[in-house]
């Protein structure tokens, strides 16, 4: 496996934990969201809307983890990396669209995380369709 992949892998990993971590953090106390997320209309925030988001997290945190395992899963691949195009979108409309988030480093941090996540896993492509050429050629 190529060393970028085994990168991007453990990249995954963390991102997956810290979302797990996220997840709890929205069932133990609400108001983490609109303390750290959803500063720019913080009324929005209730305990409904706080573990409606740490079951996404969750969800995209299990996703995450699993292409992690088998990163040659390009179906799973494709998923996981949708699951970074719309945590995207969803951070710039609450920033932009909505205006329930501001331009704070609570918002700024996944906005980064999932743009760096979707370079990473575009580029992490071109890997994952050499590599079965290449272990195609090292069986002959």
């Amino acid at each position: 496996m190529s060393r970028f992949l085994n990168v991007l892998r453990s990249w995954l990993v963390m991102v997956a934990i810290i979302a797990a971590g996220n997840t709890l953090q929205s069932f133990r106390d609400h108001t983490f969201l609109h303390e750290k997320l959803y500063t720019g209309q913080p009324g929005l925030v209730n305990g409904l809307q706080a573990r409606t988001f740490g079951i996404w997290t969750l969800l995209s945190s299990v996703i995450r983890c699993l292409c992690a395992i088998d990163i040659h899963n390009k179906t799973l691949y494709h998923i996981t990396l949708w699951t970074f195009f719309l945590a995207l979108g969803h951070f710039l409309s609450e920033l932009f669209v909505y205006g329930t988030a501001a331009p704070t480093i609570g918002v700024l941090a996944p906005l980064m995380v999932a743009s760096f996540s979707i370079l990473g896993m575009l580029v992490g492509l071109r890997y994952l369709e050499v590599e079965p050429v290449s272990r195609q050629k090292k069986r002959s």
